[in-house]
């Protein structure tokens, strides 16, 4: 099945789920609320967003001389770089340095690249025990499900149906309140992170000048996975790097209030290799995966490179109408959303996902609230715009429009009765219409018949 006829499939479910649907309201209305607040402590917003902008588009413009620059801070300091091509390529060197190690337990922070290339699968196809640890993805992991939203992995789902799953897994209480419904998953990890060969996280920002790696979370169980294991890796899309630590400390404030309308995350952490004689805890070892994976192929498109300079709040994804009607579920991707549907067609091929592109109404929130003013909606009608001149639109949808312009061109045509106008438009558009919604009915007499019977001319 084509990932277009996939995305309609999922689509189609989604619309008619008023559950979900009702909860992405609430989380709406909670969100606009808490972003209102946060915004408050920015004494000029504008000047923030636009020297983070600024920020962004110097790094994507510069992202080699960057790479580079971070990539000796961290051999200076006796760590370990490995750049990684495409997924493959990252897995195999992941499964190198755990053969290398001997390791069986592995306990990972939330990483938005290792769902993009599939990590938690490949390493429990090989019998490896691995172990979400923040409490979302914990949570998502056990429905078997991808996360949901950037920021609230499980945002979708109701307490209900989360203390169900806990109550299979690791016996919560069903009537447990929401707090303790986490403090049970957290003693259930505590002893996870102590026997772990191998903590595994992602990164927020790559601090060029310094050498470090920035990591902003609200639990300070990324902390544990890179405090307690012997080996420490951290893997992460090459578009993370900053030049500055003043860069990030920007970052990390819009971040944390796009994100969620606080003023700051609660646990904010720079970590490079650990220092010899200096450091009394930490990993032996420290090792960076930069992953490419289809992000060249969208550097290289110099009017849509600049999507790369997302720094995943999910604000574009708290107030787009489509993302709050079908859900995250439905894009059926790593990055959904408009932002998601910005990249994931260049991450993963244009021909394939071409369709998110289109998956949109253009309204231009996305825009509006972006912390690092990308031009999301004007990117979507540019991917739009590439799916035609590279010759990748349907047949159809290109007789269509053979069809609409020799109609309009001419008012006889214009003029003519409404039958072959509707038969043509069932014949393109009805399949894809969908079965909720009642079709479409033309006029049996143009506009310009109707003003000519009412004023004459």
């Amino acid at each position: 099945m084509r990932q277009s006829e996939e995305f309609f499939q999922l689509t189609e479910k989604a619309v008619v789920n008023k559950d979900m649907q009702n909860i992405m309201q609430h989380a709406a209305s909670k969100y606009e609320k808490a972003l209102h607040q946060g915004l408050s402590q920015f004494s000029n917003l504008e000047l923030a967003r636009e020297r983070a902008a600024y920020i962004r588009w110097k790094v994507i413009e510069n992202l080699d001389k960057y790479l580079i620059e971070f990539e000796s801070g961290i051999i200076r300091k006796g760590g370990k770089v490995i750049w990684a091509n495409d997924a493959e390529t990252a897995l195999n060197e992941i499964d190198q340095i755990i053969k290398r190690k001997g390791a069986q337990t592995i306990v990972k922070s939330k990483s938005s690249i290792a769902e993009e290339i599939h990590l938690n699968q490949h390493l429990r196809k090989q019998g490896l025990n691995l172990y979400e640890t923040d409490l979302g993805e914990y949570i998502i992991d056990q429905f078997n499900e991808k996360p949901f939203h950037f920021v609230t992995p499980v945002m979708h789902k109701s307490k209900t149906e989360i203390a169900q799953i806990l109550n299979e897994k690791i016996s919560s209480s069903l009537e447990a309140s929401a707090e303790e419904l986490s403090n049970d998953v957290r003693q259930e990890l505590r002893g996870k992170f102590i026997k772990a060969d191998i903590g595994i996280t992602g990164a927020n920002f790559l601090i060029a000048d310094s050498g470090l790696v920035s990591i902003t979370e609200n639990e300070g169980n990324a902390r544990l996975c890179s405090t307690f294991s012997n080996t420490h890796i951290v893997i992460t899309g090459i578009e993370k790097v900053v030049p500055t630590l003043n860069d990030a400390e920007l970052l990390l404030a819009l971040l944390a209030t796009y994100g969620t309308g606080q003023k700051l995350t609660a646990y904010n952490t720079f970590i490079g290799p650990k220092a010899t004689n200096i450091d009394v805890d930490g990993p032996s070892e420290f090792i960076v995966i930069l992953v490419d994976n289809g992000r060249s192929a969208l550097l290289a498109q110099p009017d849509q490179r600049q999507a790369l300079a997302c720094i995943k709040c999910g604000a574009c994804q708290n107030v787009c109408p489509v993302f709050q009607t079908i859900g995250g579920q439905a894009y059926n991707t790593t990055y959904g959303g408009p932002i998601g549907s910005v990249v994931t067609p260049y991450l993963k091929g244009l021909d394939d996902y071409k369709h998110l592109s289109s998956a949109s109404t253009l309204c231009g929130k996305c825009t509006d609230v972006c912390p690092v003013k990308i031009d999301i909606h004007n990117h979507l009608l540019r991917n739009r715009r590439d799916v035609v001149t590279q010759g990748l639109s349907k047949k159809t949808e290109n007789l269509m429009w053979l069809a609409w312009k020799k109609i309009m061109l001419s008012r006889k045509n214009m003029n003519k009765g409404s039958g072959i106008k509707q038969f043509t438009l069932n014949s393109l558009f009805k399949s894809d219409w969908g079965e909720q919604r009642e079709f479409p009915k033309l006029s049996e007499k143009s506009f310009n018949q109707l003003w000519r019977e009412r004023f004459g001319g």
